[in-house]
């Protein structure tokens, strides 16, 4: 189900969670006339620079939510983060708020175990075997049962936080400890995964709009701790890959429902392309399609979220991105280094202007395009191993 049109009535939304994705989005919407909101948890999120207005609250606290929504009255409610109360969510679209892609979809997607039960379980979509577990004894007898290596990660989180790979019983103490107090909301309940020997693993880009559902270019990416580092685009795939993927990414997106950009994460294998995870909004490893693709991740967003055509997607360049991670934990720094970065052909720096850094956040990204992939990653690594985040 895709929904009714809403490209004559959608004068306002509200991004709830406003990252650098988020700043993204809002800066698309403007650009098609759209009133933005910005709420996150702590003030000077990086989408509050460019919003027209902007609130802190705890996402969480369901009554906080409710009035900052009840207040502004947004068309549309766009989640760009999982810590949210979704039952909240699911109460405000039955009254006649509209949420994207939809409530359900945001819940089921910010719930490993929702999505990983509906993708597995009742769309029959291939996975890595898992098991759930409610402690550290039930994650034991988990671990015994998928074996090593495995992946344990908790049940809420977001870029690759709690998350890690247990190579043998006598780390799992220390990987239910990190699941549980790394992730985005403390719970006790985390998912256990096989270990997936891919080649490769990619984002399919889907977008659901007026038009139907189309696909991006796959976008390779390497991840560290399930957090990522690089990306680019395209990811060469063979033409049954390309149909696995693609298969796979529009019935899970077809049963999610609703419009807009779903990020789908998948493990690529000789003979067999496996389901991984699900981002019902832009995805991280999609910020290198600001150079690739004749419309970015975002200006697909929005275009789709506001009932508008897509009538194609234009790869113009191959490309890639690289993270920029801080080493210092201070309420000051600064940036150092742009220079040589910016002396690097067809290269681009995007600071996010998070507000402070601490060791590991995420603050910029490098940009690339060239004539092939492996140039456009080699500088797209060398300008963001030039750039250095340092105490002001």
């Amino acid at each position: 189900m895709y929904g009714p049109p809403l490209s004559q009535n959608a004068k306002k939304i509200m991004l709830l969670g406003s990252g650098e994705l988020g700043k993204e989005v809002i800066i698309e919407a403007q650009r098609l006339g759209v009133e933005t909101i910005a709420v996150d948890r702590y003030e000077g999120a990086p989408a509050m620079h460019v919003a027209h207005r902007s609130h802190v609250i705890d996402m969480l606290d369901s009554a906080q939510l409710r009035s900052v929504i009840e207040r502004e009255r947004p068309d549309l409610i766009v989640p760009e983060i999982e810590a949210i109360s979704t039952s909240t969510l699911l109460e405000l679209e039955q009254e006649g708020f509209r949420v994207i892609p939809t409530a359900n979809a945001t819940r089921l997607t910010m719930d490993r175990e929702g999505i990983r039960r509906l993708a597995a379980e009742e769309l029959g979509l291939p996975t890595a075997k898992y098991e759930f577990a409610n402690s550290l004894s039930e994650l034991r007898e988990a671990v015994a049962k998928i074996g090593t290596p495995c992946v344990i990660k908790p049940l809420m989180s977001s870029s690759g936080k709690g998350q890690s790979v247990c190579r043998s019983i006598d780390e799992v103490e220390q990987s239910w400890t990190h699941a549980v107090q790394s992730g985005r909301v403390k719970n006790t309940r985390v998912i256990v995964e096989e270990f997936i020997p891919f080649d490769s693993e990619i984002t399919l880009l889907t977008v659901r709009s007026v038009s139907g559902t189309s696909f991006c270019p796959p976008i390779g990416h390497v991840q560290k701790n399930g957090d990522y580092i690089e990306s680019w685009q395209p990811h060469n795939v063979t033409d049954d890959q390309r149909r696995q993927a693609e298969d796979i990414a529009k019935t899970l997106t077809d049963a999610l429902g609703g419009y807009g950009v779903f990020g789908v994460e998948l493990f690529i294998t000789p003979n067999k392309v496996y389901f991984s995870e699900v981002s019902p909004r832009p995805h991280d490893t999609g910020l290198v399609t600001l150079v690739t693709q004749d419309l970015s991740e975002f200006a697909l967003h929005v275009r789709a979220i506001l009932g508008f055509p897509i009538p194609s997607i234009t790869l113009l360049s191959p490309g890639a991105s690289h993270a920029i991670k801080s080493t210092v934990d201070t309420d000051r720094y600064e940036i150092a280094g742009l220079e040589s970065a910016l002396a690097i052909p067809r290269t681009q720096v995007r600071f996010f202007g998070k507000p402070n850094s601490t060791i590991g956040r995420r603050l910029a990204v490098t940009l690339t395009a060239a004539d092939n992939v492996e140039v456009a990653r080699k500088f797209a690594a060398e300008a963001a191993s030039g750039i250095e985040i340092r105490n002001a």
